[in-house]
């Protein structure tokens, strides 16, 4: 699970590059929303695997 929040993390940075940067003034607002979701999505699930210990 961690796996693929980091995935779509470094998915949603990259789309936020090209979004902010003006290359595609309509997908700044989508790489926006995605890159706060998968921040939120990624900071739980370290929250989630903190807990999760293996001794």
């Amino acid at each position: 699970m961690l796996r693929w929040t980091v995935i779509f993390l470094v998915v949603a940075i990259i789309a936020a590059i090209f979004g902010f940067g003006g290359i595609a003034a309509g997908a700044a607002s989508i790489a926006k929303i995605l890159f706060f979701i998968f921040i939120v999505l990624f900071l739980i699930s370290l929250i989630a695997g903190g807990f999760r210990r293996v001794d």
